[in-house]
């Protein structure tokens, strides 16, 4: 999966990801340091990427819409520390199957991940969750 890390999560994670099978950019590679959020999630979609964020703004369903994306994943871990941050991210993508999460917006919680599937007819808004083990 083709897949761009927001500028608030650590370069460092780039490299982790990579070894699991992902092709990974990051806004600094792109020059989208310090840009919107809007120019960043553009960015993101003309590339086909899947947008890895710790920006709330990003889990703004009137603004990200499912299904007019590639797919963002906003995690929100207990510790914002690098390394705990780091460790997160990398253990979700190892564990998880990132094709079926693409158009989606996903907020992955330490307990739980909640999916926002684009809608398949008008009258299809819930959220799907899923426990962490």
């Amino acid at each position: 999966m083709k897949l761009k890390l927001d500028e608030n999560l650590s370069r460092h994670l780039s490299a982790e990801i990579t070894t699991l099978g992902h092709e990974v950019a990051t806004a600094a590679d792109q020059g989208l340091l310090g840009r919107s959020d809007r120019e960043v999630s553009a960015a993101a979609k003309a590339a086909g990427e899947l947008l890895f964020t710790l920006d709330l703004e990003f889990g703004d369903l009137r603004k990200y819409p499912p299904g007019s994306h590639p797919g963002i994943l906003l995690f929100r871990p207990r510790s914002m520390g690098p390394s705990a941050v780091n460790g997160f991210v990398t253990n979700f993508v190892r564990g998880t199957d990132l094709a079926e999460l693409a158009g989606c917006l996903v907020v992955v919680d330490p307990d739980r991940v909640r999916v926002r599937r684009p809608p398949l007819d008008a009258d299809a808004k819930e959220w799907t969750d899923i426990p962490q083990d």
